[in-house]
């Protein structure tokens, strides 16, 4: 069968009052008309490309993309004219320099760069193998809509249903208007049997105002990322609340969870997100499954990697970033996010201290609790899995502490992955002792809270964004090199809790609720850290727009 001649015609005129210089302005970098011509020149089946237009700038940028260009008539560059009479003068035109007949004409708008390659190949195929005359590229948008009438208006339904059971409802795109040799004429292009093409909705926008070109520059900007995270009862689960909420910042891109399934804990919290999620049981796995996914950046929130682990994320992603890693494997990290520790002076590339944590969303909207003289309501919190078992040796703390405090409100929140029941910590109304498991938003009790027992991760941010002064028992070792949670931020530090005596946190307690001047300090000393503004710094360093 003799290969078919195929020409596609890119009309771009030089005025737009919408947006100035519309067609040769940078959209992602680059002309807007790229994109058209990008996609042309990379459709195999297409024979010729043509760019016809009025401005010699828009030219300029064809004939640097190595396409074809046509100098359009001034009578055919009114604001009047429609693009049926300029197609089929570059349809002659292009016939007479390539010496042909051509067997199908494409019409692209230079409007649509969201547009793939991929999908205009595929409608081109579909419309060779049909009997149609003419191809135009649609987008399935279904709602409910009305229509006026004569006397007020009326539904285009039958029943109000979802979205997904109504039937399609489909608009032009303008992306590509397929159609016969024979159905070009001055006057139209449309043939007498005509079908539709559907493209993906994220490839369906024309732009014809600025708030399209921000649509699609934010979508020709978008990032597939990785989060490289676990959680489990010994390593706790604050690397994975910490990656939650960065995923959640990351609007508009492609986000993926890659976490090893034998740790169920940090499994079944990003599962119960809804955030898409991998699963892997080793680093060989991790790696097989980059080489498939071809992500932009690995954010690997574990602990300590080695060099040669980061060495193989650098051979298979343009950029790899690392959390609270102190390992060799950091030095060939593109960059270094360390919140909990101070470690200044490594160079550019190393980002340390309390500015860089991430507080979730609901610290981040939520004001702190007006300072009270009186200490009613004490919150115990120890995190999502309590490694050490500190929130036992606090409950045998307040069980002491009611005698001394009858009246006070003693309020434990364990995590999703502490068997609070299996260690005997239930609740207790005749002691005033609250016993809730996994709740959803522990802001609303942090604000009510007068002093807290926690340990020395990341909650020690979330109760200083609140001002709620704080007694501290480090989890292990580990935690203890956490700098942040101490008295110069407004922390009492008892150091590692396994070591520390009941009878130290009771004489402890006590003397902070004697000393109401002193509690004063500790929450004006939390309140000085802008803790709020730490996400958005470490999104833009991890999408290089800091």
């Amino acid at each position: 069968m003799k290969p078919l001649n195929i020409l596609t015609i890119i009309p771009a005129r030089g005025g737009s009052k919408g947006i100035p210089r519309k067609n040769v302005r940078l959209l992602h970098n680059r002309p807007l008309i790229f994109y058209s011509i990008n996609n042309a020149k990379n459709c195999s089946k297409i024979t010729d490309i043509v760019v016809t237009s009025d401005d010699a700038e828009i030219l300029s940028i064809a004939k640097q993309n190595y396409v074809e260009t046509l100098t359009r008539d001034a009578a055919l560059a009114g604001d009047a004219i429609t693009l049926d009479p300029v197609i089929y003068d570059a349809v002659v035109k292009m016939e007479e320099r390539k010496k042909c007949c051509y067997d199908i004409i494409i019409t692209m708008q230079p409007t649509s760069p969201l547009l793939k390659s991929s999908t205009l190949e595929k409608a081109i195929e579909c419309f060779i193998k049909d009997d149609k005359d003419s191809y135009i590229s649609v987008v399935n948008r279904a709602h409910l809509t009305w229509s006026k009438t004569v006397d007020g208006y009326s539904a285009n339904y039958s029943a109000r249903v979802n979205r997904q059971q109504l039937p399609p409802l489909y608009f032009e795109t303008g992306a590509f208007f397929i159609s016969r040799r024979d159905c070009v004429t001055p006057n139209g292009r449309l043939g007498e049997k005509v079908s539709i093409f559907e493209v993906p909705e994220d490839e369906s926008v024309d732009i014809d105002s600025a708030d399209d070109w921000i649509i699609c520059e934010n979508r020709l900007n978008k990032k597939r990322i990785v989060f490289r995270v676990d959680g489990h009862k010994m390593l706790g689960m604050g690397h994975i609340y910490h990656s939650l909420t960065l995923a959640y910042s990351f609007i508009g891109h492609d986000i993926m969870f890659v976490t090893k399934k034998q740790y169920s804990e940090g499994v079944n919290k990003i599962q119960s997100t809804f955030m898409p999620y991998t699963l892997i049981e080793t680093d060989a796995d991790f790696f097989s499954f980059l080489k498939k996914w071809k992500a932009d950046i690995v954010i690997n929130d574990c602990l300590d990697t080695q060099a040669d682990y980061i060495q193989t994320l650098k051979s298979l992603v343009k950029r790899v970033i690392t959390i609270e890693d102190l390992g060799e494997g950091s030095k060939y990290a593109d960059a270094v996010i360390n919140a909990m520790y101070y470690d200044e002076g490594r160079g550019p590339k190393y980002f340390f201290g309390e500015k860089y944590h991430c507080l979730r969303d609901e610290f981040i909207s939520t004001l702190p609790k007006e300072y009270s003289q009186e200490i009613k309501n004490v919150l115990v919190i120890f995190g999502g899995t309590d490694p050490a078992n500190l929130t036992r040796k606090l409950y045998e703390v307040t069980n002491r502490l009611h005698t001394t405090y009858p009246d006070m409100r003693f309020i434990f929140i364990t995590g999703s992955g502490y068997d609070a029941l299996s260690q005997g910590i239930v609740t207790d109304s005749t002691k005033n002792i609250t016993v809730l498991n996994d709740v959803k938003r522990v802001s609303e009790y942090m604000q009510q809270s007068d002093l807290a027992f926690t340990s020395q991760g990341r909650t020690v941010f979330e109760l200083a964004s609140l001002g709620v002064p704080s007694i501290v028992l480090a989890q292990n070792e580990r935690e203890q090199l956490h700098t942040f949670a101490q008295m110069q931020n407004g922390f009492v530090n008892l150091g590692l809790g396994a070591h520390i005596s009941v009878e130290t946190i009771e004489a402890t307690f006590k003397w902070l609720v004697e000393t109401p001047q002193i509690r004063l300090e500790m929450r004006e000393l939390m309140l000085t850290h802008d803790l709020k503004k730490g996400v958005k710094r470490v999104a833009d360093i991890i999408l290089q727009e800091e």
